[in-house]
């Protein structure tokens, strides 16, 4: 099946997946703790018994056994170099099974490790480990591909780029987990990350796990007015309990079907069961969705840029966008001369700032002679990504800069620019439509800059007719208007003025830079600001400007509010509200060491963070102080702010790093008293029959960085492994993980053991099917998240 084949299905018809697979395998005789993907290929009678069911049922499309089919995963059984064979003849018996009942896609998921520039996972070899497994379901005749149960945006974007690699022409559909607040794991908003993998190529989007149907159908009635393409909905059976030692679902197929309607109602029109449903459950789904019609074709929002955990519209009649011009070297000597040494810490402090002052979106331009462009950039956005959460303009002009962005960002960027000069247009616009960037367009030709507004809309046009070969839409371009000095050339403005209107009446977006109009003149912030406020008369939408002077934001905020742009002028109140006059537009609060260095740990800025202290103790602090009175406020600060959602895993994570950077950089310089401070031991370790241990590796993370040894014993560890550890090393406290269901009843044999072995230990219990409910009956403390599991761990030690 082509690409274009399944979008046309798919946009006539309501289509059907299938249920889950690993339970339906236990039913036929998997033992916990093996691999399911050998287990099958040894057993394959199971999983044509389980796809004739679905397909019996009325799915459409079942998916091959290959969940854990990456060498990631494999390798956890010494099975890696066994992959080709393994997963490619998985599909093959898939395919043999479906005959011509429905399509067979392979099925493909998490690694378990974070992608850069959140995890240690180079992107680049992410991409490699899915375009390995793709290339041998490719071999195995796979009709498509489902990327599922993503926790990480990132390791998704990585997914999706390694199965184009293998298989350019196969629809892949892309689905994340989101929890109950409405965001994954790592914080990736559902909206954001839809706009990232549509313009990346997936072919459908959607959610899978983690939810029941009603949850899940509110999350998908949020996507919907952003969805170019078909949305997705495999929910769970409800949320997991614990029954007489077995872990049930307790949602039926009658309950779970009576929501077919709502779901597609919402926008979903593919369709399938997660955790806990059967062949029953999507029999009853067919049922509900026999005479179901297609839901109502809406206006799709366009001109979306987005980071991870932010969107943000660029659209005529949307509110004003300014992008922050400062991360730019041009002009700035001791910025370039912190690039040439290759150091990023200006151009962090420039996006705080920019952050701080309104900027919408950050321009990062790394142009400078001298240095390695590409690898500047990659070294600044890994550093910006950790910690800044606005969407990213890139800005360059060479292509290897440019594709080493765009492929490391993790949403979807804007790219300034692509000009009507051939070489442009040959080399970069491929790699922006590649990696589905939002473009600005210079009406610029190999000749130079037309002479006339009119001359310079036509060529902005012939660009766009070329951007739309690539698939781009108007609304996904934005028009460099060419802002001109006006002391070289009186009419310059008037010119840059007249393309804006020009564009405006065909309702395209435009973006000056703003600062170019007043080069060579005094009182230059007067003169941007005037032309500023004549060009948004004239339409324009877009300035990349510096966000620092505080009355250009404030033309812009009275701009939006005068042109109904501002609902109920509810933001241009709130910044006015109480406001006095600022005598000094670019004036910046400078920070005492200490608040620096506050800063840094919140910021998850561990490169900042020895340079802060050395500040300190210049200033006379000493390292217990530092510790004590900064360091530990600030770190508990971070676990605040995750717990009120206002931070998200990636930013806990930084935080914990930063602290720990702190820390040891501090430690050969404490007393001996305090260096010799013994800290509080405890175990950790996924149970017995479980391999899944991400979680429990984000939770040592932040216990080691809040002061606790952890004693890590991995994964599938059996219950008299974990105890006689625990009784040999003297500790007295064991964090138990289980991301199974299958495997919530290892906890409770380690605590029963315990107990029938008389131990003084106490246990906190944690993962994705775990609840306060079960907790409670094992008597055991419940870690949600890692700072929860933090403030149990420390209750304990109070007891």
């Amino acid at each position: 099946m082509t690409r274009d084949e399944f979008r046309k299905i798919a946009a006539q018809n309501i289509l059907l997946l299938d249920g889950a697979t690993g339970t339906e395998l236990l039913k036929r005789g998997m033992p916990s703790g093996v691999s399911p993907e050998l287990w099958v290929y040894e057993h394959p009678e199971a999983i044509k018994d389980i796809h004739r069911s679905y397909f019996a049922a009325g799915s459409n499309i079942v998916l091959a056994p290959t969940f854990g089919g990456n060498r990631c995963k494999l390798a956890e059984f010494n099975l890696e170099e066994r992959l080709h064979e393994i997963v490619s003849d998985l599909v093959k018996i898939s395919k043999e099974n479906a005959g011509n009942n429905g399509w067979v896609f392979g099925d493909i998921s998490s690694t378990g490790r974070f992608v850069e520039p959140f995890g240690d996972l180079p992107f680049d070899e992410a991409v490699a480990i899915f375009r390995e497994s793709a290339a041998a379901m490719v071999n195995g005749g796979a009709d498509g591909f489902v990327i599922e149960t993503m926790m990480d945006l990132q390791e998704a974007r990585a997914a999706l780029l390694g199965v184009r690699e293998a298989a350019p022409d196969a629809p892949v559909i892309v689905t994340m987990t989101f929890e109950a607040s409405g965001r994954s794991l790592t914080g990736a908003d559902p909206v954001a990350a839809l706009n990232a993998l549509q313009h990346l190529g997936a072919d459908a989007f959607g959610c899978n796990c983690s939810a029941g149907p009603a949850e899940m159908a509110k999350i998908i009635a949020a996507l919907s007015p952003f969805a170019k393409i078909p949305l997705v909905a495999k929910p769970n059976a409800g949320l997991p309990k614990l029954e007489n030692g077995k872990t049930v679902f307790p949602m039926g197929p009658d309950e779970f079907s009576s929501y077919a309607e709502e779901l597609v109602t919402s926008g979903a029109t593919i369709l399938g069961g997660c955790c806990g449903t059967s062949p029953y459950h999507i029999a009853r789904l067919a049922e509900a969705l026999e005479d179901a019609p297609m839901p109502e074709k809406k206006v799709v929002a366009e001109g979306v840029i987005s980071s991870v955990s932010q969107y943000h519209i660029i659209a005529p009649e949307q509110k004003f966008t300014v992008i922050g011009e400062r991360i730019n070297p041009t002009g700035k000597k001791a910025f370039q001369q912190e690039l040439r040494e290759g150091k990023t810490d200006m151009a962090f402090e420039f996006a705080l700032q920019q952050l701080s002052a309104g900027a919408a979106v950050l321009d990062v331009n790394m142009g400078l002679a001298g240095i390695d462009e590409a690898e500047m950039m990659r070294k600044t956005l890994c550093r910006l990504l950790k910690t800044v959460q606005l969407p990213l303009c890139i800005d360059s002009t060479d292509p290897q800069t440019v594709e080493t962005a765009l492929k490391l960002y993790p949403g979807r960027a804007l790219l300034n620019s692509i000009s009507a000069e051939k070489k442009r247009l040959q080399e970069i616009l491929p790699i922006a439509a590649k990696y589905g960037a939002m473009l600005i367009i210079l009406p610029l030709t190999d000749e130079g800059i037309p002479e006339s507004a009119a001359e310079r809309m036509s060529v902005a046009e012939k660009i766009i007719e070329k951007c739309a070969e690539y698939g781009y839409s108007t609304a996904d371009i934005c028009v460099d208007a060419l802002v001109m000095t006006v002391s070289a050339d009186p009419e310059a403005a008037n010119r840059t003025l007249e393309l804006i209107r020009l564009c405006s009446e065909r309702r395209i977006n435009t973006v000056c830079g703003l600062s170019n109009v007043s080069f060579g003149l005094p009182e230059r912030a007067l003169l941007n600001r005037t032309f500023l406020s004549m060009a948004m008369g004239q339409g324009l939408n877009v300035a990349i400007a510096n966000p620092l002077f505080h009355e250009l934001m404030d033309m812009v905020s009275a701009g939006d509010a005068l042109r109904g742009k501002d609902h109920k002028m509810e933001l241009f109140l709130h910044r006015f509200a109480g406001k006095t006059p600022e005598k000094n537009s670019q004036d910046i609060k400078t920070d005492s060491p200490a608040e620096m260095l506050e800063k840094a740990i919140l910021q998850g800025d561990a490169e900042g963070v020895p340079g802060k202290i050395d500040l300190l103790l210049q200033n006379g602090f000493s390292p217990e102080s530092i510790i004590n009175d900064i360091l530990i406020p600030a770190i508990t600060a971070v676990g605040q702010k995750y717990e009120n959602k206002e931070y998200f895993l990636p930013q806990l994570i930084s935080g914990a790093e930063a602290m720990q950077r702190g820390t040891t950089y501090l430690e050969p310089m404490l007393s001996k008293s305090s260096a010799g401070q013994q800290k509080e031991r405890l175990i950790i370790a996924t149970v017995k029959g479980d391999i899944h241990d991400i979680g429990k590796n984000i939770v040592a993370v932040i216990l080691r960085n809040y002061g606790f040894d952890v004693l890590d014993l991995g994964k599938d560890v059996d219950a008299e492994t974990i105890l006689d550890t625990a009784e040999k090393e003297n500790i007295k406290i064991i964090g138990l993980s289980a991301l199974m269901t299958t495997t919530m009843g290892a906890m409770r044999e380690v605590v029963e053991l315990a107990r029938k072995r008389n131990m003084k230990v106490d246990f906190i219990v944690g993962g994705a099917v775990v609840d306060q409910l079960f907790a409670d009956e094992l008597g055991a403390k419940y870690g949600a998240d890692p700072m929860s599991t933090l403030r149990a761990a420390r209750e304990l030690l109070e007891k």
